[in-house]
Formats: C-alpha cells, structure tokens, sequence
C-alpha cells in the first residue's frame, strides 16, 4: 500500500497530520524499516524536518530504540545527525 501511495503524483508524504507528524516520523518512531526505506527513496522527503513537538525521524526512532531504523538513517548522505 504504502508503495502504491507513494508512486501516486498528488500524495505528498512531507504532509503532516494534525499534531504535525509526517509519514517518515511515524514509520522511524515506530521502527517500521521498510516503509522508512521506501519514504527515503522517494525525491523531496525531508529526513531532518523536525515535528511540533521537535526532534527528527532519527531522533525519534533512537528515542523509541528502533537501531535498525536508526542505522538506516545514519547510513543514508542527507540525514543531519546534529539536525
């Protein structure tokens, strides 16, 4: 599903939801690795976009102990870890 989403022009997965979580922060904080490789795969998501709450999809996936999911973002070129 979430591949079919994200092939579709008129989603924008950089949207938030009403408490300003985007896609990417709710698959890394939840430690869903798959679905965080296939947000980062796709042109303009933002990987260091804080929340309102702040902290990054990096931070949220350590703060919750996803270290797959953190691995993969400090693997990846444009993930701040200082963001």
């Amino acid at each position: 599903m979430v591949r079919i989403l994200l092939g579709r022009e008129d989603v924008d997965p950089n949207t938030p939801d009403q408490e300003g979580i985007t896609p990417l922060r709710a698959a890394a904080r939840a430690g869903h690795e798959r679905v965080v490789e296939l947000l980062l795969e796709r042109d303009g998501v933002d990987p260091n976009r804080p929340g309102n709450q702040g902290g990054t999809q990096l931070f949220w996936a350590a703060n919750s102990g996803h270290e797959w999911v953190v691995k993969l973002l400090l693997g990846r070129k444009n993930v701040d870890p200082i963001a």
